[in-house]
């Protein structure tokens, strides 16, 4: 069976409510969605959220990255088993110039391209996405089987009034953990963090993310203040550029610190193991450039000793909310897990399924063939700022 066209997408999600952090501030996500159309009329479909600050990209230059792509050439080979699957979702090599020491300046659009080729495939095969995990070999150790995952809450940067009501609500609605967002005011911080401790109850799993938003020579100051409020774990303290100062800091910091921006490629792993720079890697699908480079990932921390987290990007549609609930429910250990915050955050949906995270962030393995999610034509429509389509055959 072979691929014989993509069609792309950017589409323009609006959010219920401003998102902010120290790294940026939106109150809409522009995503680019992937269509894969095989030659028996299956399709899949696909997401990738590109973010400047994270990796390099843009919407609009990964639509300018997949025109110039030769897909004929590199997705064009037919495929009738999992492994000729995997070897075409190797094959897609966007150009990406000469700046892009870190092996990410595509990423989130490798993710879109990979998940609309998987779920195309896995309907074809009959098979939910998490079969994937299963088949592909450098995931073999890591994977598992569970009937149900639960997702953490977040806290991003607001006024008191709003993050008490916040995490009232997240105590109520029974969550176990929740990421409080941090390094937005250089004063207040632990009071603030005190303050949201108590409101979230003492029991609650409490861990921070800065968002690079210290520096190397004053994260562990920052952080030593905030570790009275019974922190798990902090996220991201440093921008990449300082990531190397992290390996003082944790010998600093009786605290386990985890990589986000800073892990966006084995590369980047790879080093951070090196340095010593992180207990956890943040994994993400988008950032970290598609479904198998994730498994790939994780197999590299599990290998190292250290732990990981699936994580998401604010503003993910159903299409990436699915593929996380397939990666979550097919592999094993994992630390905290982020996503499917669809109907909680996003104003219109992308999907006709509404997979939202139920009571306590608890949510099923998803049933049905590939992603196991059906896009909404008309929404898909409405949604779009810009398209293309570019036939293989």
């Amino acid at each position: 069976m072979q691929i014989v066209e993509l069609s792309s997408y950017v589409i323009r999600l609006p959010l219920r409510r401003e998102v902010k952090h120290a790294s940026a501030t939106r109150r809409a996500s522009d995503n680019l969605v992937v269509r894969c159309l095989l030659a028996d009329g299956t399709e899949g479909w696909g997401e990738g959220v590109p973010r400047p600050y994270v990796t390099g990209e843009t919407p609009e230059g990964a639509m300018a990255q997949l025109a110039a792509t030769p897909l004929a050439e590199q997705l064009g080979p037919d495929a009738q088993s999992w492994s000729d699957v995997f070897a075409i979702c190797d094959r897609f090599e966007p150009p990406v110039g000469e700046d892009d020491p870190r092996g990410s300046r595509a990423n989130a659009l490798r993710c879109a391209v990979e998940l609309s080729i998987l779920d195309a495939f896995a309907r074809r095969f009959d098979e939910p996405l998490r079969a994937v995990t299963q088949q592909f070999e450098p995931a073999r150790a890591l994977c598992t089987s569970n009937r149900q995952v639960r997702y953490s809450a977040v806290i991003t940067a607001e006024a008191p009034r709003a993050e008490r009501i916040s995490a009232l609500k997240m105590r109520l609605y029974g969550f176990a953990q929740c990421k409080v967002k941090v390094g937005m005011a250089s004063a207040g911080e632990a009071d603030r963090l005190r303050r949201i401790r108590r409101w979230l109850g003492r029991r609650m799993d409490l861990r921070l993310d800065a968002n690079g938003a210290w520096r190397g020579s004053e994260a562990a100051g920052r952080i030593e203040p905030l570790l009275a409020c019974n922190v798990s774990c902090v996220e991201q303290p440093v921008p990449h550029e300082e990531v190397e100062s992290l390996a003082e800091v944790r010998r600093q910091v009786p605290l386990p610190l985890m990589l986000d921006e800073s892990l966006t490629s084995l590369s980047d792993a790879r080093e951070a193991i090196r340095l010593g720079t992180c207990d956890l890697f943040n994994i993400r699908l988008s950032k970290c450039g598609g479904f198998l480079n994730c498994l790939r990932l994780a197999a590299l921390a599990r290998s190292a000793g250290l732990d990981y987290q699936l994580g998401c990007h604010p503003g993910e549609s159903g299409i990436l909310s699915a593929a996380g609930r397939h990666w979550a429910t097919s592999v094993s250990e994992i630390r905290y897990l982020e996503g499917s915050y669809d109907r909680h955050l996003l104003r219109e949906q992308l999907t006709k399924e509404d997979i939202t995270f139920g009571y306590g962030g608890r949510a099923p393995a998803l049933s049905g063939p590939g992603l196991g999610v059906t896009v909404d034509p008309k929404a898909l429509a409405r949604l779009t700022v810009q398209r293309q389509t570019q036939p293989l055959r």
